[in-house]
């Protein structure tokens, strides 16, 4: 998970990108990264850290030209590594840049390609530089011997591009001098949203973003979501043209953004995240009240904040209380995406303190949108029977996590997952909780699909196992198993995006 952004403007690119940027900081704490276009020079600015430590009133100020890409990383299996934080760039054909979310799980084969049949050279071992190299041949070879392309000529390096790729990504690409080029994964797994902004006098601006608010924020109208295999070209001049680039695309996004990743106010493929999370509530509720219809719940607690939309519900639906008890420290990272258990323990006892007297004597129903390795579950509880609860029930928006993400969402080696080979009764024993309850699959895939009934399928990998890329085979997982593992990760070691 990772958050992009492109813009091409009448004005200045780099301080609509940095404003961009902050509004999707939730989908990448690692790094930041900001590249425009003046001229035939590419001006870039990355490093560590958050958006507002990455930039300041200098390095927006030098950030010249009227179109430009954005990127916000979060830690994976690679640690931290300034080399892997985005925009990447290629100096041929005619000086490339990117910006992407996602994760390729044919990295290896490609790699292979790329060095010893394109004779193009690979710096580190990201899977967003294979994207920029794939590309950047395929444009070459359709564009030789290299004039400016057109949007035809790019779209056709686009459908190339698809060709050879697979796995989940979502991609803005600047070509020096040309225009910027977003596309998406044949499947639609990673979201990708275009706006537009009416200028009056000047014409009108254009930006691609991962999630909905970053274009709202900026006064952008929504003109609708980069669909499955297509490209979407925008010239210099502010000229757009849209192209299916992929026969038969299929449309499966990934649930997980409404579950977690996506902030509630985005609008994902027509579907409305918070809307989403509240039916998840609905749906949970009932669960619950059909395995304990004589509970004695007294209050229902959400962990903020992502399950605060369904914990409403769920309150709603059992005929309890719904408290805030907890006090969040917003200074605080996302500890999910954090690379290391030792830091993720550190800041959940940092980031999170219980608000006493909504516990004492109580009995407390808290709710998560998610369980994956169920320590921070675990000292979470922990916390609130310290401050005087009676009993502590758990309940998770989200079915059990059995398997490994391999599109884009580093969350642990399989047998660091909690419910790997694990029943609910053992997990709720593992973390403390009087009993637990887990949202059935079925009812999540109802909770988003009812928000949009066009959208049949979605991508479930991490709960069902069933990856719907090619490429993931036995071999496959049991590298990302190793290179997964707490253990093993180190600071300099770069991996996927």
């Amino acid at each position: 998970m990772c958050g992009v952004v492109g813009i091409v403007s009448k004005e200045d690119a780099a301080p609509a990108l940095y404003e961009a940027l902050t509004v999707i900081q939730h989908r990448g704490q690692d790094a930041a990264g900001i590249a425009t276009n003046e001229g035939e020079k590419f001006h870039i600015r990355k490093q560590l850290g958050l958006v507002r430590e990455v930039f300041r009133q200098q390095h927006i100020v030098s950030l010249k030209g009227k179109i430009g890409i954005g990127h916000v990383r979060y830690p994976t299996a690679g640690g931290q590594n300034r080399e892997l934080a985005q925009p990447m760039y290629s100096n041929s054909p005619f000086g490339i840049s990117i910006s992407h979310n996602g994760n390729l799980v044919n990295t290896k084969e490609l790699t292979q390609e790329l060095i010893f049949e394109d004779f193009r050279h690979i710096n580190t071992n990201s899977d967003s530089e294979i994207i920029l190299n794939v590309f950047a041949h395929e444009l070459y070879k359709v564009n030789f011997p290299g004039s400016k392309p057109s949007a035809k000529e790019i779209f056709e390096a686009v459908s190339r591009t698809h060709k050879r790729l697979k796995g989940a990504y979502s991609v803005v690409i600047m070509i020096c001098g040309v225009g910027i080029v977003g596309f998406r994964d044949p499947n639609g797994i990673r979201p990708l949203i275009l706006g537009k902004k009416d200028n009056d006098l000047i014409g009108s601006d254009y930006m691609i973003a991962s999630e909905s608010p970053a274009l709202e924020t900026l006064n952008f109208e929504v003109v609708g979501d980069v669909n499955p295999g297509e490209a979407v070209f925008i010239s210099l001049e502010g000229e757009v043209e849209r192209k299916i680039c992929f026969d038969n695309p299929s449309h499966s996004p990934c649930i997980f953004e409404y579950v977690y990743l996506a902030r509630p106010d985005a609008v994902i493929d027509k579907i409305s995240v918070m809307k989403s999370r509240l039916r998840m509530g609905q749906y949970l509720g009932k669960k619950i009240l059909s395995l304990h219809p004589d509970h004695d719940i007294d209050a229902v607690i959400p962990i903020p904040e992502s399950s605060t939309t369904s914990a409403i519900e769920v309150a709603k639906t059992l005929g309890v209380s719904y408290r805030e008890g907890f006090v969040k420290n917003r200074y605080i990272g996302r500890t999910f995406i954090m690379p290391k258990q030792e830091m993720r323990s550190k800041s959940v006892r940092r980031k999170l303190n219980p608000v006493s007297y909504e516990f004492k004597g109580k009995n407390i129903l808290l709710i998560d949108d998610s369980i994956v390795r169920g320590t921070t579950s675990k000292q979470i509880v922990e916390m609130v029977r310290k401050v005087g609860a009676k009993k502590v029930y758990f309940a998770s928006a989200a079915p059990p996590v059995r398997f490994q993400n391999v599109y884009g969402i580093d969350m642990a080696a399989t047998t660091e997952l909690i419910a790997h080979q694990r029943d609910e009764s053992q997990i709720a024993d593992f973390i403390g909780a009087d009993w637990l309850v887990y949202q059935n699959l079925t009812d999540l895939i109802l909770a988003a699909q009812e928000g949009n009934p066009e959208m049949k399928n979605f991508e479930t990998s991490i709960f069902d196992g069933k990856y719907i890329c090619g490429s993931v085979t036995e071999e496959y997982l049991m590298n990302l198993e190793v290179d997964r593992k707490d253990s093993n990760k180190s600071p300099t070691k770069g991996l996927i995006n």
